[in-house]
């Protein structure tokens, strides 16, 4: 069990916050061994005499609100409010009953545990079980946020944060700009990793990125967020490492939200385990046999020249993401292209019919997981490009209500219609690559008569990205089990992540009956 230490026992405090004046002090010193003397400060980027880990380590121990410009700062909030919407949304799925079924199996469940099960009534747990059952959440519709090199960054990062909040006792609870702070050394992290392998730029076809950089970012923003010293940052990495993986084959089932879940807990779970004298490889990001596992052209020399060479966060050059469809982001090119070619058609014949349709294309990026020509259920269809743009084709819009149904034959027969008639086409030119990718549709009706639209970047892209009005919409609608005056005050707060707020402020809104 861990156990608090009184600060007034503690003559190194002082040596530690000097240092670092603007870090969390009054819960730094809550778990046992969390301060233990002060920290060397990084002052110039030079690579580390002992190895490339340990200079990680510091980064992330010393990682501070300094390092956030205005820029980041917006983007960052932007992401959590998107985030506590997609897992509010996502704790109404009927695969959120079965987690926290599993839950109450397995675990404890009351009013009496510390973490909140976001969405429910004040339904709590332990801290690893929430941060699972709440990332688990976020990511059950597909609907959190992506990034470049791929990945979901926001799933892992905040329940994982929001639970050790929750876990803390009152005399030690961050404010929500440590929770801010914490939060970006997480996607952070998430990003310079991603950078180690040029293989990660593409969509992914082994590995799926949340349960390899996400755990890291768990684990790193946790640390940050305890105030661990750079050493047990370091071994947080380190077991945060055992803990990664997940295959693209669960793609399109109901275990590939599970990754999500599973990175939040276990990354926080190592920075606990770190912080009770669990250690790791030392060396863990600079070995072909660590962290290199996972990629087959895994490069440190770029993570360190990544960190070498800016002076702002990568959050601050490359932008996230916001999906506005609850879908893999792929499918996002194809909704946008089928829009487009509807419109055409309604524009000339005053509507769109399955009848008129002879034949579909869909020129897309090869990737074997999100190629579906019938899919046999939401989560299969959330990964077909021919059941998104069909759907859009078909019925003018896609929502969370596009991915309920049974028996596609039986209950939607105007798609089932069209997915038959469609085909995907591969173009040398059209690599599979967020950045870079294209989606055409073409539709050729019983006349012969031709449409055609291309997406080269969807409405939510990096390039093209939500505007605030959009996203406030986006989380209103997600977060409407809320009555509206808590909606209201999750969005007040979170637009400033003040200093001067308690994360316990925000962190009651997300009950249902207060």
């Amino acid at each position: 069990m861990l156990k608090q230490k009184h600060i007034k026992n503690r003559m190194d405090m002082w040596t530690y916050s000097s240092q670092r004046t603007d870090c969390p002090v009054r819960h730094r010193a809550f778990l046992e061994g969390a301060l233990r003397g002060p920290i060397s400060s990084v002052t110039h980027f030079n690579f580390p005499e002992s190895s490339l880990s340990d200079w990680t380590a510091q980064h992330v121990s010393n990682f501070s609100s300094k390092q956030l410009s205005d820029r980041v700062r917006y983007r960052s909030k932007r992401m959590i409010l998107d985030i506590i919407g997609v897992g509010l949304i996502g704790s109404t799925t009927s695969f959120s009953k079965r987690i926290q079924h599993f839950a109450e199996t397995t675990d404890r469940i009351s009013d009496k545990e510390p973490a909140l099960i976001w969405g429910t009534s004040n339904k709590r747990t332990r801290p690893g079980m929430a941060a699972f059952i709440n990332g688990s959440n976020c990511h059950s519709m597909d609907f959190d946020d992506t990034w470049h090199p791929a990945t979901h960054p926001s799933s892992p990062i905040l329940p994982a944060l929001f639970a050790l909040a929750d876990f803390l006792p009152e005399q030690y609870k961050p404010s929500l700009e440590d929770i801010l702070v914490a939060f970006n050394c997480g996607v952070q992290i998430q990003g310079v990793l991603l950078r180690c392998s040029l293989q990660s730029n593409n969509i992914p076809n082994r590995l799926h990125p949340p349960a390899i950089v996400g755990v890291m970012g768990s684990a790193a923003a946790s640390a940050n967020l305890l105030g661990l010293e750079p050493k047990k940052c370091l071994h947080a990495l380190s077991i945060a490492a055992s803990f990664a993986g997940a295959p693209m084959a669960n793609a399109g089932t109901l275990a590939k939200p599970l990754h999500a879940g599973k990175s939040a807990r276990c990354g926080l779970e190592a920075a606990f385990l770190a912080d009770q004298g669990i250690e790791g490889n030392e060396r863990i990001l600079d070995m072909e046999s660590g962290f290199g596992a996972f990629f087959t052209d895994y490069d440190p020399s770029t993570f360190f020249q990544e960190l070498q060479t800016s002076e702002n966060l990568i959050l601050h050059h490359q932008d996230i993401a916001i999906k506005s469809y609850p879908c893999h982001l792929g499918m996002h090119w194809a909704i946008e292209a089928s829009l487009h070619v509807r419109k055409q058609i309604v524009d000339l014949y005053g509507k769109m019919d399955a009848s008129f349709v002879k034949s579909i294309e869909i020129f897309a990026p090869k990737s074997k997981y999100i190629n579906r020509p019938i899919p046999s259920c939401e989560h299969d269809a959330r990964h077909s490009f021919q059941f998104t743009a069909n759907s859009a084709l078909i019925d003018g819009k896609v929502s969370p209500e596009t991915f309920v149904f049974g028996n596609i034959e039986k209950e939607r027969k105007d798609l089932f219609t069209l997915l038959q008639k469609t085909t995907i086409v591969h173009r040398d030119d059209n690599k599979p690559c967020f950045d870079t990718m294209y989606v055409e549709v073409t539709v050729t009706l019983q006349n012969g008569e031709k449409f055609s639209a291309r997406c080269v970047e969807p409405n939510g892209h990096w390039r093209k990205p939500l505007t605030d009005e959009s996203l406030k919409k986006k989380f209103l609608t997600n977060s409407r089990l809320l009555p509206e005056h808590q909606q209201t005050k999750i969005i007040k707060l979170v637009s400033k992540m003040s200093s001067c707020d308690s994360s316990d402020g925000l962190l009651e809104l997300l009950r249902t009956n207060i």
